[in-house]
This record gives C-alpha cells, structure tokens and sequence, in this order.
C-alpha cells in the first residue's frame, strides 16, 4: 500500500511538472501581484526617486494541496543612480516537484530614462544580465521496474549553467505606466540526448506587455486597474486583468482574473511610510481546481531613503 501511494505521489509530481511546462506554459514563474514585482519582469522599470531604494520579496506557493505543486520566490534591489540611469539587482528562485526541479536567476538590470516634457512623462530603455542555474534530481522516485536511477528516462539528474539576456521599455507618467519586455531571449538547451534517449528541454522567450492607470475618485480613494498580457511561443496568451482600490493611502483591496485559469483576490497594507505587506489568494476555476486548494502569495516592499529626502512611495509607478 505504502509502495502505490510513493508511485502515486510521484506520477503527480510528473504531471504537475508537464502541466505546469506545456497546458500553462509556466518556465517563468507566474505572479498575481505583478505590479508590485515589476523588476523582475521588466529591465526598464523606472522610479524616478532619486536617493530611494526600492527593496522587493515575494513567495508564491502555488495549487496547495497538489503534490509537488511549484513554490517561487523573487527578490529585487533597485537604485535610481542619477535622473537618466536607474540600476537594479534581482533573484528569482523556482521549484517545482518538491526538488525535482530547481531554476534560479541571478539578473543585473540597467535603465536608461529619457525625460520626455516638464509634465513627468518619460521613456525608459533597459537591459537585464545574468545567469540561470538549473537542476534536476530524480532521486528516491519510485517506479515499477524499480528505482529512477536505474531507468535511463530518468537520470542522471542534470546540474548546469547557462547565461541569458533581456531588453525591456516602460513609459510612465504620475499616473499610467506601459511596459514592453522580454527579460529571456536566449533559448537555453536544459536536456539533450543521452544513453540513446532523446530528453529535451528549453527556454522559452517569454514577453510581457504591462500597463497601469490610476484614477482619483477623490483625495482619498484610488482606483487602480491593471493588465499583464504574457506570451510563449506554442502557447495561448495568458492574460491577468486586475482592479485595486487605495484607501487613505494605507489600505488596498482588489481582486484580479487570469482569463480560462483563475480568479484572485488581493489585500495589501501601508504599515510605515516605508513598509508595506500584500496578500493574494487564487482560485483556480479549471478542472485541475478540483485537485488543488488555490494558490497563496506574500510580499514585503521596502523603501531606503539614502539622502533623507521625502519618500517616493506614492510617487512611484508600483503605488501610485
């Protein structure tokens, strides 16, 4: 009994794996809370704060209750150096089979920003570099002719580095922003052939289009639409429309829709002018629903203010 519930478990985590990769085209971790999160997206992203430091974590534990279900974790630093020049750092960290597969990335980003009138409207263009570091370990699987080290389908486990570039543009305002960007455009080989077994995997180009506008119902509330529209190639666009309220600067609710996926809601609070905590919740509205309990998503944002000057937090694109 024991035996078919291992070999049960681990069929799942395989098909949570090609479910994730072909029906949902996820190599790229998927967020809900994207317009808090937008370094990691898109190299362009620009504040316009000079002498703040934006700092980002977010987790993502995504279809609870489905074995093996993937769990991401992203983290970004980022600097406007001077009134043209904006530079960030971010890790992106992605797990998917409890171990059997693991994807970090370790990115540099580089904004140049162009004022485009005395109104704030500006133009940003920015490169992101780095590395991937991609690994598989099929360890402990369990199958019918025996263990996965002794079935060539399955091993050895691959451990291996690979280099990958962006480009991204982001137009914004006081009050909208549209972001264009590709933040991987080198198809990295994950698997090749081996032992007379062909075993092939890839990444992607992933591209993202962004946008953001904020309307003032009046001094104190804010409505907040948004739109993340996500291409892969082979794969149907994903589609995130999201509608957030800021209340009083402190308080935002909202809820959002990922088009034939889920739905979403989203609740974030302004604990310091310089701190600041979300939640999310979706719920998958697929058949692949009724095997998981919904997906969960935290973030921590942070404001370092180097010179002392007043902060930028309703300034920027991310808060409005």
């Amino acid at each position: 009994m024991k035996n078919n519930l291992l070999k049960i478990k681990y069929l799942c985590i395989i098909g949570l794996i090609a479910f994730s990769q072909l029906c949902h085209a996820q190599q790229d971790p998927q967020y809900t809370q994207y317009m808090y999160n937008m370094s990691v997206v898109n190299p362009a992203y620009a504040t316009d704060d000079l002498g703040i430091v934006n700092f980002g974590l977010l987790h993502r534990t995504q279809w609870v209750g489905a074995v093996g279900g993937p769990k991401s974790y992203s983290f970004f630093g980022h600097l406007p150096v001077n009134d043209k020049i904006e530079m960030g750092l971010s890790f992106i960290s992605d797990n998917i089979g409890e171990g059997v597969l693991n994807e970090h990335n370790i990115y540099g980003d580089f904004a140049y920003k162009l004022q485009l009138d005395d109104k704030g409207k500006h133009l940003s263009l920015g490169l992101k570099a780095g590395v991937t570091l991609f690994k598989t370990d099929f360890n402990g699987f369990n199958l019918e002719s025996g263990t996965a080290d002794t079935d060539i389908a399955f091993g050895p486990g691959q451990s291996r580095t690979f280099p990958n570039l962006g480009i991204g543009a982001y137009f914004f305002s006081h009050n909208y922003y549209i972001g264009l960007s590709a933040p991987n455009l080198l198809n990295s080989k994950h698997l090749e052939e081996q032992d007379g077994l062909a075993r092939l995997g890839s990444e992607e180009i992933h591209s993202f289009l962004t946008a953001g506008y904020v309307l003032a119902i009046n001094e104190n509330y804010l409505l907040k639409p948004s739109t993340m529209i996500r291409a892969v190639s082979n794969s149907p666009f994903m589609i995130d429309v999201s509608l957030n309220m800021l209340c009083y600067q402190r308080v935002e609710g909202g809820v959002s829709y990922r088009f034939d996926d889920s739905v979403s809601g989203m609740l974030n609070f302004k604990v310091t002018p310089d701190l600041k905590i979300g939640y999310a919740y979706d719920h998958t509205l697929t058949n692949f629903g009724n095997y998981n309990s919904g997906s969960h998503e935290i973030f921590v944002l942070f404001d370092l203010d180097l010179m002392s000057l007043t902060s930028g937090f309703d300034k920027s694109p991310r808060f409005f």
